[in-house]
């Protein structure tokens, strides 16, 4: 009997999609006279992964309209200094929202730096206020990656009211923001959320039994074929390089999720790269606009 195929959530079709309705509505705005929306990334260091991520977010917002300025630091900034570099940026009228690219040097306080962030211009999400007004489903900025996957889930027709939702992670980036909006009641939600982590007993029969699985966990390939039930789909966050003398490159890229034999057995899966990946910078965008919009916290 031939093996279905699962229908491939391809981030970068729906990041295309929604790229040009912000680009629509940027350019209505410069119609009407006014300034476009302004985002800005900090950087501090030479972390390859965040290099490269900051130059594709300068890149996109381009294409849209926005403007985009990067502020580069060496590692060796201080915490004062990046500090008084958030507060110029919190003043400054003509900056609608910013990010303090992650991870910091060690000798950087992250939270510290999260916690000075104006929560009206904090687009990542991850200020404390934003996570409280989200926790009481009062408007806020969603972090990200969790915001990018509620719109691969709902722009690809997965249904999820009544659904057995499980989450494999549980960071405050991705799987406690997460489980928050699979739980919401509305049409794009209304899931029975269970979130894993370190300590979950019998995951392997925990995760066999979700209609959406999401992994967050940063172990590569973590889940297996048997892990899996049949038709389930899967949403998978993690993307590492793994060395393979076989490349061309010498390495290969893989999730968490081990995807050609998990493939075998669900409806609907992302791919590693193409899945998730290109609707975490997309959100940022979203959320840039929203509060250039003053959509969240209304004056």
């Amino acid at each position: 009997m031939e093996t279905k195929k699962p229908i491939l959530i391809d981030g970068r079709i729906i990041a295309k999609e929604i790229k040009k309705e912000l680009a629509q509505e940027v350019s209505a705005l410069l119609d009407g006279g006014k300034r476009p929306p302004h985002l800005v990334a900090v950087i501090v260091g030479e972390d390859g992964a965040s290099l490269s991520y900051v130059a594709s977010k300068e890149k996109q917002s381009r294409e849209i309209g926005f403007t985009s300025s990067v502020y580069r630091f060496p590692e060796t900034l201080t915490e004062a200094e990046l500090l008084k570099t958030v507060d110029f940026l919190n003043e400054d009228p003509e900056v609608d929202g910013f990010i303090v690219q992650l991870p910091l040097p060690k000798h950087i306080d992250e939270q510290k730096i999260i916690e000075r962030i104006n929560p009206r211009k904090d687009v990542d999400g991850f200020h404390p206020t934003n996570g409280g007004r989200m926790m009481y489903n009062m408007p806020s900025f969603v972090p990200a990656t969790p915001m990018g996957i509620m719109n691969l889930l709902n722009r690809s027709g997965v249904e999820t009211v009544g659904k057995n939702c499980v989450i494999v992670g549980r960071s405050n980036i991705v799987g406690t923001p997460m489980a928050i909006l699979m739980s919401r009641n509305n049409a794009q939600a209304n899931s029975t959320v269970t979130l894993c982590h370190s300590k979950t007993k019998n995951i392997k029969e925990v995760c066999a039994n979700a209609d959406i699985l999401i992994v967050a966990i940063g172990k590569p390939e973590f889940i297996k074929e048997d892990m899996v039930k049949e038709g389930a789909a899967v949403i998978d966050v993690g993307i590492h390089r793994i060395d393979d003398s076989t490349k061309e490159k010498g390495y290969r890229i893989v999730g968490d999720v081990d995807f050609e034999n998990v493939s075998k057995k669900c409806s609907y899966i992302t791919p590693v790269p193409g899945g998730v990946g290109p609707m975490t910078i997309v959100s940022l965008l979203q959320n840039t606009l929203k509060a250039y919009k003053n959509e969240i916290y209304i004056d």
